[in-house]
């Protein structure tokens, strides 16, 4: 074994009459940026996966709990949780937090503008990291214990189109049955998440004002959102959610909500395995074509190897492990290359995204060290299988003939 890597070590030394040296440097060349696409292309999907993702989710959750006879949020259908069946649901270990909800369908109405809304009332036991992170001025609205609050928060395009700000007055209608009642709020806070379905439409406020309007008491809710703590694990957390709750109730995930979404990102998936598919057969290609062009250069010395006494599987071994230094050094140059390049998008945000088209102002990142691991593995194992093919060709090469060429 020794003996293979020392011939393999010594026998492509840098020598500027070496055919293949140049051809080995860009087979290297090619894996390593073979393997930036392959990394930065999976860290781009999936970070762009991961951010709709949490976009979605944020204005939601990741299961709700509602009326069967809900349709849309201009039902006035409520759904009564005790505190043993939430402190059932909040038992499970798939779920992190539950907190009820309520939406109403309205109007926002200025002096120039008419726009049509959504208003998600919400308590004092939401969680606002996702609203808190979005926030683009102002704050987010105050609880009040014994009264409503009057408190709102608008989304930026909602405050751009409105010509609205914090600290304005902003009048709004709910329809209730036949007739409507109007409301005014104080826009306290303005919020951007790129998301242009919800930005458009969602205001945000207390529960106890939708409570009001409908005639609810205060106890009431539309309906309940649970927080679990792994999106991979969603279909695993909404059985056990179904198996704690009423059979009179409905339980749905995010992903039967918001079908169009998902199946959209789920797409995505395909594209990441034909990159992946492309760029491991120009790997491939690029280090079969290198040991060729090495086998072809030193067929004197292959033959000499063999009058020598040296076996086919020796010499195959020989060739094999300078192929592997080409293909490992490519692979150490890509990841260092991708490392470098998903650290400085995810730190700087440099490649900016029209927020119109992509919903996200930026490039975003998922730099999960799987990502790397399994790449530089997966291209690895492809590179060495191509290799045992071209590496067969040693086989028929015959000593004879080649002493007399030489």
């Amino acid at each position: 074994m020794k003996f293979e890597r020392l011939i393999a070590r010594r026998f492509l030394q840098r020598d500027k009459s070496n055919f293949s040296r140049p051809l080995v440097n860009i087979a290297t060349y090619t894996i390593a940026l073979g393997v930036v696409v392959m990394i930065m292309s999976v860290c781009i999907l999936r970070g762009f996966q991961r951010q709709i993702t949490e976009k979605v989710v944020g204005f939601g959750s990741h299961i709700t709990i509602r009326n069967y006879g809900w349709v849309n949020d201009y039902d006035e259908f409520t759904v009564n949780l005790s505190t043993d069946e939430i402190q059932q649901i909040e038992s499970l270990p798939s779920v992190v937090h539950i907190q009820p909800f309520a939406s109403k369908g309205g109007m926002l109405k200025t002096d120039q503008q008419i726009q049509g809304i959504i208003f998600k009332g919400i308590d004092q036991t939401f969680d606002t990291a996702f609203f808190a992170g979005n926030m683009v001025r102002g704050r987010f609205f105050k609880f009040n214990d014994s009264t409503a609050s009057d408190e709102i928060i608008i989304s930026q395009r909602m405050a751009l189109k409105m010509q609205l700000d914090t600290g304005d007055k902003a009048r709004t209608y709910f329809w209730t049955g036949n007739n409507y009642r109007a409301r005014a709020f104080r826009i306290v806070g303005i919020y951007n998440t790129d998301l242009s379905e919800f930005d458009d439409h969602y205001i945000i406020g207390h529960l106890r004002q939708i409570q009001n309007i409908n005639g609810w008491p205060t106890d009431a809710a539309a309906g309940y959102e649970i927080i679990t703590d792994n999106f991979d694990h969603l279909g695993q957390a909404l059985a056990e959610v179904k198996s704690a709750t009423r059979p009179d109730i409905a339980v749905t995930s995010i992903v039967e909500e918001q079908p169009s979404m998902f199946a959209w990102l789920q797409l995505l998936n395909s594209n990441i395995a034909l990159i992946l598919i492309i760029m491991a057969v120009v790997c491939a290609a690029s280090v079969v074509s290198a040991l060729l062009i090495m086998i072809f250069e030193k067929t004197s010395m292959i033959g000499l190897l063999k009058t020598l006494g040296s076996t086919n599987r020796s010499i195959r071994r020989i060739f094999i492990y300078k192929a592997i230094t080409i293909v490992g050094k490519g692979i150490l140059v890509g990841n260092a290359i991708a490392a470098m390049l998903c650290y400085l998008q995810s730190t700087f945000h440099i490649i900016h995204l029209d927020s119109e088209s992509y919903s996200m102002s930026f490039v975003p990142i998922d730099a999960n060290p799987f990502f790397f691991i399994a790449i530089s593995v997966g291209t690895f194992i492809v590179s060495l299988a191509a290799l045992l093919l071209p590496s067969t060709y040693i086989a028929h090469i015959q000593p004879a003939k080649t002493t007399r060429q030489e």
